[in-house]
């Protein structure tokens, strides 16, 4: 057995904005593990600005991996808890391994099975959210347009840039469809401050709003607290799962806090696993949560896919971001309406 990586840059099709800035591309990184002939790939997903792991030793510590690749799964990914997308990628590629190295057919090493379900023998979709990108309000309205004409019931808005504006689409939406006819959930990205967030809250319980994301910076856990003890508006924690890599840490985090949901980007939260632990955590809370895809290639959104789909999700997931890219990968994912597919071969 012998691994190996290379990166690889996603360009937008069109830039894509959030409270962070405008995207126009994004790096990632491919890792493959090599056995008999036959090949078996894994995304490193990293979020540069974001992910735990950007950090300038990046390359350096996939080479590690490279050159130790014989320590298998369970040793490496312990190791690699400081590097939640790389654990995500060794993740997949071995989880890719164990299901097709035996399987004399197998050459989609770009669209692997990874976890047998309806969802991956292609009788069965995920219903995700229609997500509007952060930019003019003529261009987010544009988004919007264009979902609802899909037939899209629920819809994810980027806010906290230019709250007046952003609150006049909202306002317009909630005119137009009750929350029974359109769910409505909006992502802070940690956009507004502490003052701002309370008054926020209110605005969006006015117009029946499912959920805000991470409406205050991360870190600042006794207002992130006290605004999820007193808040209007469900709260879902995202960034503030970041970083958090011990699952005793996790625990503690969500005691304390006791947000409305959490968000799980497999990408940023180490991989499967660590999503699983952040998972067991909010289960012994009754917290309830849903998965995103963190602008990973059709590589990275094949196995995040495929896992959701094991959990049974009931609610719409944050996984339609396969289309955002001129270079992507050759995938059997399709959005059918508001539905994510795989197709069958």
């Amino acid at each position: 057995m012998k691994a190996s990586f290379e990166p690889y840059i996603l360009k937008f099709k069109n830039p894509s904005g959030t409270s962070r800035g405008i995207l126009t591309e994004k790096l990632t990184y491919l890792f493959t593990i090599e056995e008999d002939g036959k090949e078996y790939v894994g995304e490193c997903g990293l979020f540069k600005g974001l992910s735990f792991d950007d950090r300038p030793d990046y390359e350096e510590k996939l080479q590690w991996v490279c050159d130790h690749i014989d320590l298998g799964i369970e040793e490496l990914w312990n190791q690699l808890r400081d590097w939640p997308s790389i654990q995500f990628g060794i993740e997949q590629a071995f989880q890719s391994l164990s299901t097709n190295r035996y399987n004399d057919a197998y050459t989609d090493k770009l669209n692997p099975n990874l976890y047998e379900s309806a969802f991956s023998s292609g009788d069965q979709g995920i219903q995700t959210n229609g997500l509007i990108w952060m930019g003019s309000i003529d261009f987010m309205r544009e988004q919007i347009k264009e979902k609802l004409a899909i037939g899209y019931k629920c819809i994810k808005l980027k806010i906290g840039v230019d709250w007046k504006n952003e609150h006049e689409i909202l306002q317009q939406l909630r005119s137009e469809f009750s929350a029974e006819q359109l769910e409505l959930r909006v992502d802070a990205n940690g956009g507004f401050t502490f003052d701002e967030a309370k008054v926020v809250l209110q605005q969006l319980a006015d117009l029946k709003i499912h959920s805000i994301e991470q409406p205050i910076k991360a870190g600042n856990i006794e207002q992130m607290t006290e605004l999820c003890a007193t808040t209007p508006t469900p709260i879902a924690l995202d960034e503030e799962l970041i970083g958090i890599v011990q699952q005793e840490d996790k625990f503690k985090l969500l005691e304390k806090i006791k947000p409305q949901y959490i968000i799980l980007k497999p990408s940023l939260v180490g991989g499967i696993r660590g999503a699983l632990e952040w998972i067991n955590a909010a289960d012994t809370y009754e917290i309830p949560f849903w998965i995103t895809s963190a602008l990973e290639s059709n590589i990275g959104l094949n196995a995040i896919a495929q896992w959701t789909a094991i959990l049974y999700p009931e609610m719409p997931q944050g996984l339609g971001t396969g289309g955002l890219f001129t270079n992507n990968f050759p995938s059997r994912l399709e959005l059918k309406g508001e539905y994510l597919f795989r197709n069958k071969l």
